[in-house]
């Protein structure tokens, strides 16, 4: 659409520097609160703008594309992952689909490491007892974890993130392990001194700390399902910085209650906000909000990107973060 002025609907608040930017250069709607959008809400924007920038709170299924109209054009994804949108609807509508990869490897590398140091190291117990007011001195066995270095890691998915962590986690000592849809270059594996499981059973059976990187996809749905976890070591910790639904939730929970399992770093959830009660309650797990890309650089690049895209369709190109069948 070369030399017209794109109409924008923003479904939540972005960063001031990327929302000024966008008022800058389109016709844009901004949110002007911080809560997620209605689906009627989502519908009624979809009609009237020609971009939409959702991001993974918003789910946009095949009702609500089919309900959109003719003039949507782009749906340019605040985020890297795109599960929440029924991406192969949107393309048969004549609908493109772009996200923001790339942008928060580092950011989400960063938190997985933390998770990890976090549930071996109980960090967030030692932090109760100062808040709370109980510590009454150190003394020789208490709140002991364990150490990282030697430690065997094994990464479910070795992407760009999955890599990241892998270099931090050697920096620590820990041993590298993967499980991938395809096996690294040599000279990969060679630079993390990372060792590739065929086998995603074996694997998980032999690692002290599992780590999930990969995206959630129908085929990586429950991925570590509750027959999966079980295989897991009794004194093993699993990290999801991911997506949530890669993890059988519930199974995770009965399995942490039970001891089968020595803790658990979440970022992620299966159901979004809803985070299981009894997972809550438990002393072994680290939960947070979802903090894996939640730096004000990560933020602003991940906006810098969307504009990019919006901007190469807007002059009649095919945008640089498509996202093409190969990857759903």
């Amino acid at each position: 659409m070369p030399g017209q002025r794109l109409s924008v609907v923003v479904t939540r608040r972005l960063p001031e520097p990327v929302e000024t930017r966008l008022r800058e250069l389109f016709d844009v709607e901004l949110a002007e609160n911080d809560a997620p959008m209605s689906r009627e809400a989502l519908v009624d924007a979809m009609r009237r703008a020609d971009v939409l920038v959702p991001t993974i709170t918003d789910r946009i299924d095949q009702a609500m594309l089919a309900a959109a109209g003719d003039k949507l054009k782009l749906i340019a994804n605040y985020g890297a992952g795109f599960d929440h949108i029924e991406v192969q609807t949107a393309r048969q509508r004549g609908i493109l689909v772009s996200n923001t990869p790339g942008v928060v490897t580092e950011d989400t590398a960063d938190m997985g490491m933390a998770l990890l140091l976090a549930v071996t190291r109980r960090i967030p117990e030692g932090l109760a007892h100062m808040q709370s007011g109980d510590w009454a001195g150190w003394a020789p066995t208490a709140l002991m974890g364990g150490r990282i270095g030697g430690r065997r890691l094994g990464i479910l998915g070795m992407g760009r993130i999955g890599q990241a962590l892998a270099r931090r986690a050697r920096a620590f000592g820990m041993q590298i392990h993967y499980h991938n849809r395809r096996r690294l270059h040599a000279a990969i594996e060679e630079e993390l001194e990372a060792t590739y499981w065929e086998s995603l059973d074996q694997m998980v059976s032999r690692m002290d700390v599992i780590s999930v990187n990969c995206p959630h996809t129908p085929s990586t749905f429950h991925l570590m399902n509750a027959r999966r976890l079980k295989l897991m070591k009794p004194d093993a910790v699993i990290v999801n910085t991911s997506r949530g639904e890669v993890i059988d939730e519930n199974a995770l929970t009965r399995m942490l209650r039970a001891g089968e399992i020595a803790g658990a770093g979440l970022d992620v959830f299966e159901h979004g906000a809803e985070v299981n009660p009894r997972l809550r309650e438990l002393k072994n797990v680290v939960l947070l909000p979802h903090m894996g890309s939640a730096t004000v650089e990560g933020r602003i690049e991940m906006g810098e990107k969307v504009i990019i895209n919006i901007k190469t369709f807007a002059d009649g190109h095919r945008p640089p973060d498509l996202v093409v069948p190969s990857m759903l």
